[in-house]
């Protein structure tokens, strides 16, 4: 921390927030210096999200104080809080893609000369001297749909700069970055710090806390557990305070010799990404796929599965070959997919959980076209009972679900549709430690019972962790292909096009 950091420039004091059916907060506590990086943790559907949006203004508190610059504030609005300096960055950007870097910096508060005019060159400049303040140039020219994932959350916290931020949240700022971007990313958080700017980061990630953290603050089910200094507490205490529990395993992982091959790929081309992509995966095994963030991992399971036409190559699923393949026919021949944003691609967020359960099995399920509520409620409960979908009922739409039990409805769809062959895509993204270690076990559950699965990750304690073979992409083909035991050095140089 800098030499501000005995400045205390926010207190939330016993903050309650009640929805019907939940109590989301009951008594919570956080407070945060000037010129420190506080980590706020805990499982999904702990409360952290609703606390912020009770500091960004976008929810009123039920009960508690929430103190200011030593100001208690009352009727607290998100007018207010941009008064008071205070800036949020979500874990999903809002910035028009069509639109260049200084309007949507400016967006809403456009500069204007002699009080008529859009003043575009001081927004331009503007806009570039806050790029320059947290050390990532760009033309802001650019229009931010041409630039890539980080500098789109550069864009994004030069936003907050620009309203002379004093207190910055950001929610899950590494999700979707590589390594290389992740150091840029704390670099400009440094120089925040270096200004006394307070920042509240929000992360299920335990090894950014000691990376970039002052101090570390942990909720369950709605209830602070406590804060401690970075450096004064391990990782397993940290766990044990988000979940209530140890977690004695992260990766449960019960390595058996495989069987035949369930899914071969031979010579995978597309038209714009992917070039003679080669694998197999044998019934009982979990093979990982690892690689840098464009590397083509994603292009090449969307390819497999039929979303994606292929130019050249051929795919043989459970001993069937295809020339040519839709996602229909897919499932049909025992494969399914856990896309990596499961919001947009694996889920119908309005629908209640048992829609979404059977979505991928209404040809199997209902042959003749009729739906039969008794069936679909069964089905439905069937799998939601087994990956122990919380809270419990299946009539409760999917966008009122955590992270986590949101990817328990993905993976509960495809189990309901009986395939033998999954892929899963970035499947513990953005969902917490306890909840990562259940899906962990559970792909393991399903290799011990014959399935074959292939998994996408950027974590890469997860690859080495849960895979029976790992193969490295790079540029849009395979470069390399591992046994387990491999280290992440080997991977990460693969990856990279780095000789040993």
């Amino acid at each position: 921390m800098t030499a501000g950091e005995h400045k205390v420039i926010l207190e939330m004091k016993g903050i309650c927030k009640a929805f019907p059916g939940v109590q989301a907060l009951d008594k919570v506590n956080l407070d945060l210096y000037a010129g420190e990086v506080h980590v706020l943790v805990g499982e999904n559907g702990a409360g952290k999200s609703t606390l912020m949006k009770i500091l960004a203004g976008a929810y009123d508190r039920d009960a508690g104080e929430l103190i200011v610059d030593g100001e208690p504030q009352g009727h607290w609005t998100p007018a207010l809080a941009r008064a008071k300096g205070v800036a949020m960055v979500y874990q999903e950007f809002n910035l028009v893609p069509f639109r260049n870097v200084a309007e949507n910096i400016f967006l809403g508060r456009e500069k204007l000369r002699w009080g008529l005019f859009l003043d575009k060159a001081a927004m331009h400049r503007s806009a570039h001297e806050q790029m320059e303040a947290i050390g990532v140039p760009v033309d802001t020219h650019t229009p931010v749909g041409k630039l890539g994932v980080a500098q789109q959350q550069m864009v994004e916290i030069a936003k907050a700069l620009s309203l002379d931020v004093r207190i910055l949240v950001l929610d899950e700022p590494t999700s979707a970055l590589t390594v290389r971007e992740i150091e840029q990313l704390f670099d400009a958080i440094r120089r925040l710090k270096a200004r006394g700017v307070g920042i509240i980061y929000i992360s299920h990630r335990m090894e950014e806390v000691s990376a970039i953290g002052d101090r570390i603050t942990v909720l369950r089910d709605g209830q602070y557990i406590g804060t401690r200094r970075v450096g004064e507490v391990t990782t397993d205490e940290i766990v044990k305070m988000m979940v209530g529990r140890e977690i004695k395993d992260l990766f449960p992982r019960h390595f058996r010799d495989p069987g035949e091959v369930a899914l071969r790929v031979q010579g995978l081309s597309t038209a714009d990404k992917l070039r003679d992509v080669s694998l197999e995966l044998r019934y009982g095994e979990i093979v990982g796929l690892a690689g840098l963030v464009g590397a083509g991992r994603t292009e090449t399971a969307r390819a497999i599965f039929g979303l994606d036409p292929h130019t050249a190559g051929s795919i043989e699923i459970t001993g069937r070959q295809v020339s040519r393949i839709d996602p229909p026919t897919a499932v049909e021949m025992g494969l399914g997919l856990a896309p990596e944003d499961r919001k947009r691609d694996g889920l119908f967020p309005i629908l209640p959980i048992k829609s979404n359960v059977i979505m991928a099995s209404l040809r199997r399920l209902f042959p003749n076209g009729i739906l039969w509520p008794g069936k679909e409620n069964r089905e439905a409960a069937k799998y939601a009972n087994r990956l122990r979908i919380q809270p419990p009922g299946i009539e409760r739409q999917v966008q009122y679900l955590s992270g986590g039990n949101q990817q328990k409805v993905v993976v509960a769809k495809w189990l309901a549709a009986g395939p033998r062959v999954l892929i899963f895509d970035e499947p513990t993204r953005g969902i917490d430690v306890g909840a990562k270690a259940e899906i962990h076990a559970f792909m393991d559950q399903l290799a011990n019972e014959g399935n074959a699965i292939l998994m996408i990750s950027s974590e890469l304690p997860e690859i080495l962790g849960m895979s029976d073979r790992i193969y490295v992409m790079r540029d849009g083909t395979v470069a390399g292909e591992f046994p387990r035991g491999a280290s992440s050095e080997e991977i990460i140089r693969c990856a990279m096009g780095v000789k040993a």
